[in-house]
């Protein structure tokens, strides 16, 4: 079984590589060989790996010749993330929609239909004048986006769910929602702050978060968006259920609910170095985004959200520790 995953080198590109690699199959199938195609380097651990081949450059170029190779399964991680997006749209249109739409005709010019998992966003649904967003958003809320990620995001579901109905692949789209906490530094995403402010306390730092405490939203861990993506990619037709988007599992949480998990796990000296100074361009972005989440089509795939923050704070230090293979 030959693989591909886009953005392989990224924070949950090389953790859902990790797993394959360590698991060795898909479905029952033999993993012989696994292409991780980015714009950097995979960590050594991956690139030293004689099953891993390493494709650095940026993907649209890439797609000119994908074809050749024929895949049976196709991750597709990489995008610009939503700060990026919103600051240069060129960028956005270029990063999301252009390579996405290059990848899948690569797929389709190769003429073996494999299998896609498409790597959506909860911020495919936002609110609007005619359809008010509710408090959970569910597999069955009308997607209306209010960022210009989100709609990139949505469109890329779309055109998965048409290269499928041709029979040009064998697609599914899995809507993430933010998963923390990621390590190293802040990224582009208006979203950055929701690992920052767990993150830099645990490593002695200040951090500042953009927002008010009582703000609320969806997350997850990077192992359990790992385990998400991977049955979506075994699922069948059937238990997958349709071509249209579904949501991996979350938890609900709101700032303040993140920051008291932050006081059980590390103690209120660690808590006391997160302070408030209000950002009214990110707290703008993050007010049009879902305040909680459901997964029903998830959960018949077996998938579960977090049960407590406490276990996601706990799983971010047991991955610096090197204590997690993701």
């Amino acid at each position: 079984m030959k693989l591909l995953i886009t953005g392989g080198a990224g924070f949950v590109g090389s953790r859902l590589a990790t797993r394959l690699l360590r698991d060795g199959e898909l479905y029952g199938q033999k993993i012989d060989k696994l292409v991780i195609a980015d714009q950097f380097a995979p960590p050594p651990f991956l690139s030293n790996n004689p099953k891993v081949e390493c494709r650095t450059s940026p993907l649209l170029s890439q797609c000119e010749v994908l074809h050749k190779d024929k895949f049976d399964g196709v991750f597709h991680l990489a995008s610009a993330v939503s700060g990026e997006c919103e600051d240069d749209f060129d960028l956005g249109l270029r990063s999301n929609l252009d390579t996405t739409r290059a990848l899948l005709d690569a797929l389709r010019r190769a003429g073996n239909a494999p299998r896609f998992v498409f790597s959506s966003s909860i911020a495919v649904f936002g609110p609007d004048p005619a359809h008010p967003l509710p408090d959970i958003v569910g597999d069955q809320t009308l997607p209306m986006p209010q960022t210009s990620y989100g709609t990139h995001k949505l469109i890329c579901e779309h055109l998965v769910s048409d290269y499928t109905r041709k029979g040009f692949i064998d697609g599914r789209s899995a809507r993430l929602m933010t998963v923390t906490v990621r390590p190293g530094k802040p990224n582009g995403a208006a979203s950055s702050f929701f690992s920052g402010i767990i993150r830099e306390p645990l490593n002695a730092q200040v951090a500042i978060c953009p927002v008010k405490d009582n703000v609320a939203h969806p997350v997850s861990s990077p192992s359990l968006t790992v385990q998400g993506l991977k049955a979506v990619f075994e699922a069948s037709k059937e238990d997958f259920l349709g071509r249209s988007g579904l949501n991996l599992p979350a938890l609900n949480v709101t700032v303040k609910q993140m920051l008291d998990a932050l006081e059980n796990v590390a103690g209120k000296s660690v808590r006391a170095l997160v302070k408030f100074e209000f950002n009214e361009r990110i707290a703008a972005i993050v007010s049009n985004w879902p305040k909680g989440a459901s997964s029903q089509r998830a959960a018949r795939l077996g998938l579960q959200g977090p049960k407590t923050f406490e276990s996601i704070i706990e799983e971010y230090i047991a991955d610096q520790k090197g204590d997690s293979a993701g």
